[in-house]
């Protein structure tokens, strides 16, 4: 596991790569898709940091959500103060708070 840093950019680059990943799937205790992260301009941070959390924890639970938090470095504190602007932190706040654990499927190309 990495030691985040408050820079997101300087964590980012401390991840693996997400080159062949087409996108990440978030799944509910029953298997159904609640959300998915896809590889495009403007969700690659967020699919390498969940991949990589993937690969750290194996699920989205509270202890992975709140490393999440950390990795995700000054994007948390400006998630916070906007609660919508960047759902994929959002979640990771509201699992980190009690919300229910997610399992995670990488959709390679």
């Amino acid at each position: 596991m990495i030691k985040p840093t408050s820079s997101f950019k300087e964590n980012l680059q401390q991840l693996p790569s997400i080159d062949g990943v087409e996108s990440l799937r978030l799944l509910d205790d029953a298997g159904r898709e609640v959300a998915s992260i896809e590889n495009a301009p403007g969700k690659q941070g967020s699919l390498a940091v969940y991949q990589y959390l993937l690969e750290a924890f194996g699920v989205l639970n509270a202890e992975a959500a709140k490393h999440g938090l950390e990795v995700f470095g000054e994007h948390t504190l400006d998630a916070q103060n906007r609660p919508g602007a960047h759902p994929n932190i959002d979640r990771l706040l509201e699992i980190a708070n009690g919300g229910a654990t997610l399992s995670m499927t990488l959709i390679q190309r």
